[in-house]
């Protein structure tokens, strides 16, 4: 049994618009306790928009503080510019690949000179695509292509690449299930992997959108009032939505219409998450973060993404503890590896992707860092620690 290395490193997330030189947020990150950073592309640094002159002017900055300070900016991480866009899956096809090479796969090569790893949340199905099953697999196959080819631009630079998981069905992958299906269609293109980041958080959206029994439908169409339009719960596309109103209007042929329900839902199955395991970030961290070399971090109470810090106030309600998460990731590692999977990652990153506030005072995001490293210290006292060494202390 290989277990990984284990390291804290700060998301400069924190820093966007206050601390925007690398001369300004690297010896802060330091002073508040982490020698590990990751860089969002959000704080200056956007590769589509960043002329030559000023990328090497930006990681020239960078490798002279890294010098002087001793701490390492280790990855990279996409922030809210590309989040807030359909990115690698694009509705023009040309933009789309344009975006993969000039942006991702531009950024890889430069990334690869350096030795840093880096994560992506650069893709989302429109309305449009999510609304016809057979547009949906058209899509994905194009977006697989293009992660494919990105993985072997990081193969070649020899970094990790990673495509995060979030919490709806528009923005895939987004179950556990799907994650893993996302990672074996992307590695068995080329045969180079491209890897997952796990975000702690992100699994307050699952319940939402969980798939539904053949009761519950049966039920709601019972009890349904006229002026309904839709059932109280998810049910999936617009058509099945049509079909359930058609059920509610229609006693005569109800069951033959339930019976279409079940089977446009199954038709539709990227839509809907499956049980409590998709709702736990245990049971995601047990199935994939063998897989998931960058895992960010936030404290949450089950309930909200909300990116917060790990704090005394915060940790009271909060479910994310630092000895289970520590056992959650050492018991992927100890299954066996699931045919089609790419190779089990040698080290993770735990990145804190904590957001200041706008209203927030300066010293105030400082107290709370301060706080979640001093926190999490008690769990990884250095970088770069194996896991089970790590284990043996706390128990």
């Amino acid at each position: 049994m290989k277990y990984p290395k284990i390291y804290l490193t700060l998301d400069n997330c924190f820093a966007i618009k206050r601390w925007t030189k690398p001369s300004e947020w690297m010896p802060l990150i330091k002073k508040i306790g982490f020698q590990s950073v990751q860089a969002s592309f959000d704080n200056e640094i956007d590769f589509l928009y960043s002329p030559e002159w000023y990328l090497e002017q930006w990681f020239s900055e960078v490798e002279r503080v890294e010098r002087e300070t001793g701490i390492r900016v280790d990855t990279f991480f996409t922030g809210y510019q590309t989040y807030r866009t359909a990115g690698l899956a694009h509705a023009d096809r040309e933009m789309a690949d344009y975006l993969k090479r000039e942006w991702m796969e531009k950024a890889v090569r430069w990334l690869g000179k350096r030795q840093s790893h880096m994560g992506v949340s650069f893709f989302a199905m429109t309305d449009e695509v999510l609304q016809n099953p057979e547009r949906y697999s058209k899509v994905y196959n194009e977006v697989i292509e293009r992660f494919a080819d990105i993985a072997k631009c990081a193969a070649e630079n020899k970094i990790y690449f990673c495509s995060e998981a979030m919490y709806a069905p528009h923005q895939p992958s987004w179950t556990i299930k799907g994650t893993k299906k996302f990672l074996k269609d992307c590695y068995a293109k080329n045969g180079n992997p491209i890897y997952t980041t796990v975000d702690v958080g992100h699994m307050v959206g699952q319940r939402r959108f969980r798939r539904p029994s053949r009761h519950q439908i049966e039920e709601s169409i019972e009890t349904a009032r006229p002026e309904m339009v839709r059932p109280g719960f998810w049910i999936g596309a617009e058509h099945t939505v049509e079909l359930w109103k058609q059920a509610v209007e229609e006693k005569a042929g109800r069951e033959r219409l339930i019976e279409e329900i079940m089977e446009d839902i199954n038709r539709y199955e990227y839509l809907f998450s499956d049980g409590e395991e998709d709702s736990s970030p245990y049971a995601w961290l047990e199935e994939l973060a063998c897989y998931s070399p960058i895992l960010h971090m936030q404290q949450t109470n089950g309930v909200a993404s909300s990116h917060a810090a790990f704090t005394e106030k915060t940790n009271k309600d909060g479910i994310i503890k630092g000895k289970e998460l520590l056992q959650a990731i050492a018991k992927s590692y100890e299954k066996e590896t699931e045919e089609g999977m790419p190779p089990k990652v040698d080290k993770i990153y735990l990145a804190f992707e904590i957001f200041g506030a706008n209203a927030e005072y300066s010293y105030e995001i400082v107290d709370k860092l301060t706080e979640t490293a001093k926190y999490w210290k008690t769990f990884v006292p250095e970088d770069g620690i194996v896991l089970d060494k790590l284990l043996e202390k706390l128990n």
